[in-house]
C-alpha cells in the first residue's frame, strides 16, 4: 500500500478515523501513567515515547497530533498523581520523559518543532515535577529505529511506549516489532496499518501462514470481498492476533469501527503486565463504537465459528457488555473448572485478558453474580461487590454448586 502523505505544509486534514485513534491513545496513555505511578513509595518514574510517524503535530482544524497529544497527557497524568499524593500526605512523583519524534521529511519535522516548542517552554516555566526532553530524527522508520535503538540504550529506558502510526504494513517491519517487545521488558506498542495490506502481504510472501491460521478456500474468498461483512471482520481479526500475538504476551486485535468497511487496525500490545491489556479494553468501553470484534463476548473471543450463534458484532456498549456478562457468568467458571478447583485471581487475569474483550467490571459482576464461583480475600473473606475484588484474591469454586446452567451452556457449540 502507498503511504498517503499528509500536506502538513499547507494543513494537514484530521480524518475521523485518525481521530478516533487519538482519542484512545491519549485515554490510554493518561491511564496507563496513573498505573504506574501508584506505590506510595515511589519518587521518580523514567519514560521514553517514540513517535516513529510524527507528522506535524497540529491539523488544519486546531486539533493535537499525536506527539502533542503525549506531551498534553503527561501534565494532565502529573497534576492528577501529585495532586492525589497531597492529599495522602506523600512526597510528589517526578516524571523524566524523553520523546523521540521522526518523520520522514525534514520541512514536517521542523513545522513539529514549531508546535512543540511553546508546549516544553511553558513545562519548564510552571511544573519542575516534568522533565521533558524531545529528540527530533527525520529518517525513514527502520533507519531511524538503529538511532532510537542506541538513544535508548544508551540512557538506559526500560520503560518505553511506541506509538507506529504508519499508513500502510511495509513501513514497519514485522521483525523491529518482535525486537521492540523483546529488547524492553516494560515496551508497549501503537501499530496502526492497513488490513488489506497485511493480508496482501501474507499472501504473496507466505500463502501456507494463512491456511496454518485456519483460512481455507472459502474462509479465504470472505477475505478477498468486501470488507463490512462481519464474518470478514471475525477472520480478519483472528489473523491480526495470530500475527502478532507470537511477539507480545497481550494483543488486542481489534478493528477502527466504520460500518462502510473495517480497513484500519488500530493495535495495542504490550509485554508482560495483563494490566496493561486491562487497562485497554476498559478505554475502549469508555469509547464505545470507535472500535469493532465480532466473535465471542467472553473469555474466548477468537472462537469464532460460521455456525455459532454466539458470534455477534462487539463495539463496546451497553447492549455489548450485558451480553458479555451472560457469556462471562459460565466462562468463569468452567474455566477455573479445568484448572483446579481455585486459582489466584491474578493468574486468572494473566490468563485470560488475552482472549477476552471484556470490561474488567462485568468480569467483576460475572464472579458476584455466579452460583458457581467467589473472590476470596487472603484471610478469607468472601467478597460482595465488584468494585471490592482485587488481583491478591483467590478465585475458588463455591463448596455447593448448581452446575445445571453451566452444563446447558457447555453443550452448546464453542
Amino acid at each position: 500500500m502507498v503511504q498517503k502523505a499528509y500536506d502538513w505544509k499547507n494543513g494537514a486534514v484530521l480524518e475521523d478515523h485518525s481521530r478516533r485513534k487519538h482519542k484512545i491513545i491519549g485515554e490510554y496513555f493518561y491511564d496507563y501513567l496513573l498505573v504506574r505511578c501508584r506505590r506510595p513509595q515511589q519518587s521518580l518514574f523514567r519514560l521514553a515515547i517514540i513517535d516513529g510517524f510524527a507528522g506535524g503535530g497540529r491539523y488544519q482544524c486546531g486539533s493535537p497530533g499525536s506527539p502533542l497529544i503525549f506531551i498534553e497527557e503527561l501534565v494532565r497524568a502529573n497534576s492528577t498523581v501529585n495532586l492525589s499524593r497531597i492529599d495522602q500526605g506523600l512526597p510528589p512523583v517526578s516524571f523524566q520523559c524523553l520523546l523521540i519524534v521522526n518523520d520522514f521529511d525534514p520541512e514536517v519535522i521542523n513545522i513539529l518543532r514549531e508546535n512543540v516548542s511553546p508546549l516544553v517552554a511553558r513545562i519548564k516555566e510552571t511544573n519542575q515535577n516534568i522533565n521533558l526532553q524531545v529528540k527530533f530524527l527525520t529518517s525513514p522508520f527502520e533507519k531511524a529505529f538503529i538511532e532510537i535503538e542506541k538513544i535508548l540504550n544508551s540512557e538506559k529506558y526500560t520503560n518505553v511506549v511506541f506509538n507506529l502510526d504508519q499508513c500502510g504494513h511495509s513501513l514497519v517491519e514485522v521483525d523491529t516489532v518482535k525486537k521492540i517487545v523483546s529488547s524492553y521488558p516494560s515496551a508497549e506498542i501503537f501499530f496502526t496499518f492497513a488490513i488489506q495490506s497485511l493480508i496482501a502481504f501474507l499472501q504473496k510472501s507466505d500463502p501456507s501462514k494463512l491456511i496454518r491460521y485456519g483460512v481455507g478456500k472459502e474462509e479465504l474468498a470472505v477475505l478477498n470481498g468486501p470488507l463490512n461483512r462481519e464474518e470478514w471482520l471475525g477472520l480478519a481479526e483472528r489473523i491480526v492476533f495470530e500475527t502478532f500475538s507470537k511477539f507480545a504476551g497481550f494483543v488486542s486485535p481489534f478493528s477502527i469501527h466504520n460500518p462502510n468497511g473495517w480497513r484500519y487496525w488500530l493495535l495495542h500490545m504490550a509485554n508482560r503486565s495483563f494490566r496493561a491489556r486491562q487497562v485497554f479494553n476498559d478505554v475502549l468501553h469508555r469509547n464505545k463504537n470507535m472500535q469493532a470484534h465480532f466473535g465471542r463476548s467472553g473469555l474466548n473471543m477468537l472462537a469464532y465459528n460460521p455456525d455459532n450463534d454466539a458470534n455477534a458484532l462487539y463495539l463496546f456498549g451497553e447492549e455489548d457488555r450485558k451480553a458479555a456478562t451472560e457469556e462471562l457468568i459460565y466462562d468463569i467458571p468452567r474455566f477455573v473448572t479445568d484448572s483446579g478447583s481455585e486459582m489466584p485471581l491474578s493468574d486468572f487475569y494473566r490468563q485470560v485478558y488475552n482472549g477476552t474483550p471484556a470490561h474488567s467490571d462485568d468480569i467483576h459482576a460475572a464472579i458476584i453474580e455466579s452460583s458457581e464461583v467467589q473472590a476470596v480475600t487472603r484471610h478469607g473473606g468472601v467478597r460482595r461487590k465488584g468494585t471490592s475484588i482485587r488481583a491478591e484474591d483467590v478465585l475458588k469454586l463455591k463448596p455447593q454448586r448448581s452446575f445445571f446452567p453451566m452444563l446447558a451452556k457447555k453443550n452448546k457449540k464453542p
